[in-house]
């Protein structure tokens, strides 16, 4: 099985797609592409709560010692600690061990450059290239020794109690959703510590059951909102860097509405760089209405946080993010940290005294619609001239108002099929048959291989 890097990392079904094997070469290659000259290479591995998890620690553990590098284990904590972390320690790298919202029987690997920011296209092609070719093999030096992560997490905490508004989420009941994920232990325990009362849900990973609830399955979280008056809810992904907002009233707030509210009350304190926010190409269109209201721009970059990242600093903006809940305030990180996230939301909760549902509220969504089409070679497919024929055809009818995005997933087998104007019975039928000119075309496709096999 040959797995490729997608949008985020190496992902495959545990053991069967991505093998111990596989993770030894993916890390010693790392080593041969980002180590840096002279010196014993530190690298700093973490994981989420996934029961493959301790499997694909000791591998990757094992490859980045066999290339010589020092090994500092962190064992459970979300991928933005692990790249707040990674510059702290002065490491050449960071790999975090999560396939991020996909269900427990995946796995994946991210790699961090010494910086804390996600590779480059390049580095991941490099990666790539050593992991499979053997003659870009790293040399095994006769010693390497694996070490541990001392104190690391207690900085990352100590981070993010910096950014918390003093005293101003003090006494406030808030639901804490945690995917029985990587922040399962941590979340609770900082927002505690900031004053908040603080009622956990999916809480106690087992291994199997990450993802069972969170940013992906928050229906139950709105439920213990509105049973425990909650102020609000925070619902994370598996791996901590996805965040999903529920308000008082039991409404959920996704990752679009999150960048309003931000944007707003950092362009209001001066403290919103150039008067930009980088979303994607997937981005409501109510968010940029809203964000022209106060004299601020949108700039859209392919869907991905490491293209939004990337739009963020050649524009110079602090702001940006998806709509699924990837929310980077550069002045932190370049990534996602979704705890970050709901701390600095809660702060303008406090700090506005209206509710989040009244916060919320100001951004008026555009009627979107979005179809996901179960599909293996997505990328193949989508180059079907008569697909090509349909989405300008779907962009004609819809006006210049309206956007068209059909795209195969980084993250799984799907292709995604997106369609957004003022009308939403219309963006649903232009989807619609978007998807039948796909299905149509991929089964073309699976019928011309059947005859060539």
């Amino acid at each position: 099985m040959t797995l490729r890097f997608g949008t985020d990392g190496v992902r495959g079904v545990a053991n069967t797609e991505l093998t111990p094997e596989l993770a030894v070469a993916f890390a010693r290659a790392s080593v041969s592409v980002l180590a840096r000259d002279g010196g014993v290479s530190r690298f700093l591995v973490a994981r989420d709560t996934r029961e493959s998890g301790d499997m694909l620690e000791a591998a990757v553990a094992a490859g980045l010692c066999s290339a010589g590098a020092e090994v500092m284990l962190c064992g459970v904590i979300p991928t933005p600690a692990l790249s707040c972390l990674v510059p702290e320690a002065g490491a050449s790298g960071g790999i975090m061990i999560s396939a991020s919202h996909n269900p427990y029987e995946y796995n994946g690997l991210k790699f961090i450059d010494h910086a804390g920011d996600k590779l480059s296209e390049a580095e991941e092609a490099a990666i790539e290239s050593c992991a499979y070719e053997a003659e870009c093999a790293r040399p095994s030096p006769l010693a390497g020794r694996v070490g541990r992560a001392n104190g690391l997490v207690t900085a990352y905490a100590k981070r993010l109690r910096s950014f918390a508004p003093a005293g101003r989420i003090h006494g406030v009941c808030i639901v804490v959703d945690c995917a029985h994920g990587a922040l399962s232990e941590l979340a609770p325990r900082v927002l505690t510590e900031l004053g908040a009362g603080v009622i956990p849900l999916n809480c106690s990973p087992t291994g199997t059951n990450i993802n069972d609830g969170g940013a992906v399955k928050p229906q139950r979280l709105a439920e213990e909102v509105r049973q425990h008056a909650a102020v609000a809810g925070l619902a994370f992904d598996g791996d901590g860097d996805r965040l999903v907002m529920v308000d008082e009233k039991g409404a959920v707030i996704d990752g679009d509405q999150i960048l309003g509210i931000w944007a707003k009350d950092l362009a209001a304190r001066g403290a919103l760089a150039d008067d930009l926010v980088v979303g994607t190409v997937l981005t409501n269109g109510g968010l940029e209405l809203f964000l022209s209201s106060f004299g601020c721009r949108l700039l859209r970059a392919p869907v991905g946080d490491r293209y939004v990242a990337a739009q963020m600093a050649g524009a110079g903006a602090a702001l940006g993010g998806e709509t699924c809940g990837h929310i980077i305030y550069a002045p932190h990180l370049s990534s996602s940290d979704a705890l970050l996230t709901g701390i600095a939301i809660l702060g303008i909760v406090a700090r506005s005294g209206m509710p989040l549902s009244a916060l919320a509220a100001a951004i008026a969504k555009r009627p979107q619609v979005s179809l996901n089409l179960p599909m293996e070679r997505g990328h193949e497919i989508l180059d079907d001239p008569d697909i090509r024929l349909a989405v300008s055809e779907a962009e004609g009818a819809l006006g210049l108002q309206g956007r068209v995005v059909v795209r195969p997933s980084g993250t799984e087998p799907v292709v995604r099929i997106t369609c957004a104007c003022d009308d939403e019975r219309q963006a649903r039928a232009v989807a619609e048959e978007l998807a039948t000119v796909v299905e149509r075309c991929a089964d073309r496709e699976r019928a011309h291989a059947d005859i060539a096999a």
